[in-house]
């Protein structure tokens, strides 16, 4: 079998790579420098604000932002981080909006939700789609928070199953204009915006049958756009979070965005980017609630000793210490890929949610536990955070939906290089979960080889144990890739139990390998001495997520996934009939 050349392997996303037994070293490292850049004076502004006007406790409790706050968050031009410098906003690139994001959680999650949706999805579609003219119409209004932007995708029968959306635009007889109807569900910042990127299904003719295609628009709240009662939430209490509706609203077609009948590409487009905000607030919060919890624990004293000298919450505090370096290392690698105009990140940007989103969670609940009783109180800031953090596993395609699409799109891959198996690709993960629509169009086919650990020559010797643990990581997911898709073909879609694995695997090798070049670097410009810290939380990190690994191995042949879907449909039909 033919081997690929190096240019053509460059090209590809690293984690499908990775199914295929590529480590592709020359993607990772050098780790990129992100400590210094364009957002520092936008952070210190950031950090003045929240310390001077911003107190979180009273607008959980309210659950309202005082509309004073937002206007000086659009005073600060929060609200065009992304917008280009021609249309009056900052144009800070990926990483730079990443970093503000990170600091921007750290002063109050609803805050952080309201400038996050209006940029990384509500804005986001027209960035990327928009014509020169509609940005020129919408952009400066949009950057200085005149307009503030809602990406309104999601209703009442549809939630990962972006296919069946119910809301409809039908083109006038003079084909001047769409007349839209419908209605959506849970859209954050509906209440506020004036500005919405809306999907509805189009009537387009094709080889003369008439089929339904979901499109993107750009809709103005003065077309007619309706939001009823704001929703009262767990958490993020204070952000906007309404039911839309659409009757007989006019949007005129140059309000199209990209092409009739593309929304899902759009869609999912803007997903895939958007992801990154979200999993560097995830960052910001585990950093925030690690030096809560750690100033608890030092002043904190029982059987007359600190807290935080008792071994099991000095593991506690580790570990938060350990996800939250390994999460900062994913994200960074994966913006600046961003950054260099590296097309396919839709399977890194996805681990980054899925992998932020939990460990924020995690390690909020391990702060609230070092805190004991005091921590469930509102006293204190962690029962807050935990609320306001678990929504993020439901954020942007819930964590279940992203497994999937992991796994998936890794395995396709390697499905489309067995020729057995190249005739049921199609049916085998395109056609049963068609809401994914365009997240499987980056799929290219690969070429596979088997893994070896000497593959990765330029992770530092330091690392050797590291290194090895991600090398046999490798080589186990490429084995078991080729296994599942020839076994299962196109029925591997109902196997979620090891597909759930394959993600899990996946993940842990991505966070393993960002880890592992971002230490490298360390070593190479600081020195052995001055990295003992980070490389203990390399080799703290590595043995755990191999232990995983190996765990997962195991599992997809010693398991008893039977019988729990055998307890599951009992259990549902008692219950349920």
């Amino acid at each position: 079998m033919g081997m690929r050349s190096s240019a053509n392997l460059e090209s590809d996303s690293f984690c499908r790579a990775l199914f295929n037994g590529y480590l592709l070293e020359n993607r990772i490292l050098p780790y990129p420098d992100v400590d210094q850049g364009a957002w520092n004076d936008v952070v210190e502004a950031i950090k003045r604000f929240g310390a001077d006007r911003v107190d979180s406790k009273k607008i959980d409790e309210e659950a309202k932002v005082p509309l004073e706050l937002i206007e000086e968050m659009k005073q600060l031009g929060l609200y065009g981080m992304i917008i280009p410098e021609e249309f009056g906003g900052f144009g800070l690139n990926a990483t730079a909006y990443a970093k503000v994001m990170e600091d921007l959680v750290r002063v109050d999650a609803s805050l952080t939700l309201s400038v996050g949706a209006h940029q990384s999805i509500g804005i986001k579609a027209l960035l990327l789609f928009g014509t020169p003219e509609q940005k020129k119409k919408y952009l400066p209004k949009l950057a200085t928070g005149e307009m503030i932007g809602a990406f309104a995708l999601t209703e009442p029968t549809s939630g990962s199953d972006a296919q069946s959306i119910k809301t409809k635009a039908v083109l006038s007889a003079d084909g001047k204009y769409y007349t839209l109807n419908g209605g959506k569900l849970w859209i954050t910042n509906g209440g506020i915006a004036d500005f919405f990127t809306v999907f509805a299904k189009v009537d387009v003719k094709q080889d003369g049958v008439v089929k339904e295609k979901v499109t993107a628009f750009i809709v103005e709240r003065s077309m007619g756009v309706k939001s009823l009662a704001e929703e009262h939430k767990l958490g993020i209490k204070a952000s906007s979070t309404v039911q839309l509706v659409f009757e007989d609203v006019k949007v005129p077609v140059e309000n199209v965005l990209d092409e009739v009948g593309k929304g899902f590409k759009v869609a999912m487009n803007v997903l895939n980017s958007g992801r990154q905000g979200l999993a560097a607030g995830c960052v910001g919060a585990s950093k925030k609630v690690l030096e809560e919890c750690v100033r608890y624990a030092a002043e904190r004293k029982q059987f007359n000793r600190r807290i935080c000298d008792f071994k099991m919450i000095k593991e506690y505090i580790a570990q938060i210490e350990v996800s939250a370096y390994v999460l900062e290392s994913m994200v960074y690698l994966t913006t600046t890929w961003i950054d260099q105009g590296v097309k396919d990140y839709s399977m890194e940007s996805a681990i980054c949610k899925v992998y932020g989103s939990e460990a924020a969670w995690e390690n909020i609940n391990r702060a609230l536990q070092i805190a004991g009783g005091n921590g469930y109180m509102k006293d204190y800031p962690y029962e807050r955070m935990l609320r306001d953090s678990r929504i993020n596993l439901i954020f942007e395609g819930t964590n279940e939906i992203l497994r999937l699409f992991i796994a998936l799109t890794g395995l396709q891959a390697v499905a489309m290089e067995l020729k057995e198996t190249q005739a049921a690709v199609k049916n085998m993960f395109e056609e049963p979960i068609k809401g994914f629509g365009a997240m499987f169009d980056y799929v290219t086919k690969q070429t596979r080889q088997t893994f070896s650990p000497e593959m990765a020559k330029k992770i530092h010797p330091l690392l050797k144990n590291q290194t090895k643990n991600l090398s046999l990581s490798i080589r186990d997911l490429s084995s078991v890739a080729e296994t599942l898709v020839k076994k299962y073909r196109k029925d591997i879609v109902e196997e979620q139990h090891d597909l759930r694995r394959v993600a899990d695997i996946t993940i842990d090798i991505y966070a393993m390998a960002a880890t592992l070049a971002r230490v490298t670097t360390e070593i190479e410009k600081k020195g052995e001495a001055a990295t003992m810290h980070n490389r203990q939380i390399a080799s703290v990190f590595c043995s755990q997520a191999r232990r995983r690994v190996r765990n997962h191995m195991k599992s997809l042949t010693i398991n008893k996934d039977s019988l729990i879907d055998a307890i599951s449909d009992r259990v549902v039909k008692r219950i349920a009939g």
